[in-house]
């Protein structure tokens, strides 16, 4: 799977001339749940089993250095129309951060542009994700707060109360 953001600059010119986004591949599980730890210590992050990364490892895309580093990640889960609901397929991004380092950088607005055009290639009708800072990011890109009652309910399960997470929308 290849995704290009909708802009006609490739994907290399919209991060530092050193960095690039692409799906992320089989062997880059450690590498998630590694890049992963420093949120997950500061409950920017939920923590996941390191197995999560592996058996969901086709719903992230990665940005990285040339020698192979990740510096930034984020999961597109895709949830089906589910009977009734009135709609089409939708997709909840997750997991999203950006190495301390590389903050500020663009790395995290390439890899949401690409999220988002991945979700358009693939025909979501909306995009999901709950955060529980603030947004800010999505909030630039057009996502905005939303109610549970309007996300895959199976995904609004799957959200610890504990931790009071804004959802937010975009419609595509």
């Amino acid at each position: 799977m290849t995704a290009t953001p909708h802009s006609a600059l490739p994907a290399q010119a919209l991060l530092a001339p050193t960095s690039s986004v692409r799906p992320a591949r089989e062997g880059d599980a450690a590498a998630l749940s590694e890049l992963c730890q420093p949120f997950v210590r500061s409950g920017a992050l939920r923590e996941r089993p390191a197995s999560v990364y592996v058996t969901r490892v086709a719903d992230f895309l990665v940005a990285e250095v040339p020698g192979g580093a990740l510096e930034g990640c984020m999961g597109l889960r895709v949830h089906p129309a589910g009977s009734g609901e009135g709609r089409g397929s939708v997709g909840v991004l997750y997991n999203f951060c950006v190495a301390g380092h590389r903050q500020g950088h663009g790395v995290g607005a390439a890899l949401l542009r690409t999220a988002m055009s991945v979700a358009r290639a693939r025909s979501l009708g909306a995009l999901f994700t709950a955060t529980t800072g603030g947004g800010g990011l999505f909030l630039r890109y057009g996502f905005a707060p939303t109610t549970a009652r309007l996300a895959p309910p199976s995904w609004v399960e799957s959200l610890d109360p504990r931790r009071n997470a804004r959802i937010l929308a975009k419609i595509l």
